[in-house]
């Protein structure tokens, strides 16, 4: 999945004054609609038992989700180009695993 987070979002302001990069919660955000999209609903409480920044991802620049895995448990990655910005693991909360 493609994303890019606009220069006008409402984090950015505070993220860091002068030089503006997309909070790790975004880009999470991000990574959460791409199992969402595969799923074909959202899927429910989620832990995130591994997740490693690489890279800052700033506003305005393209970069995507890929997925590896199905429920209960997907790995990730986000990149920019071939740069890889973000990694970890997602995995469906107990008792969500039949959503």
């Amino acid at each position: 999945m493609q994303f890019s987070i606009p220069s006008d979002h409402p984090c950015l302001p505070g993220h860091f004054p002068g030089r503006p990069l997309v909070p790790g919660v975004v880009v999470l955000e991000q990574v959460l609609q791409a199992v969402a999209i595969e799923q074909g609903q959202a899927v429910g409480a989620l832990r995130l038992p591994q997740v490693k920044f690489m890279a800052p991802l700033l506003p305005d620049q393209q970069a995507r989700v890929e997925l590896e895995g199905q429920a209960p448990r997907w790995k990730f990655r986000v990149l920019r180009e071939d740069q890889l910005l973000v990694r970890g693991e997602l995995v469906l909360a107990e008792g969500d695993a039949g959503a």
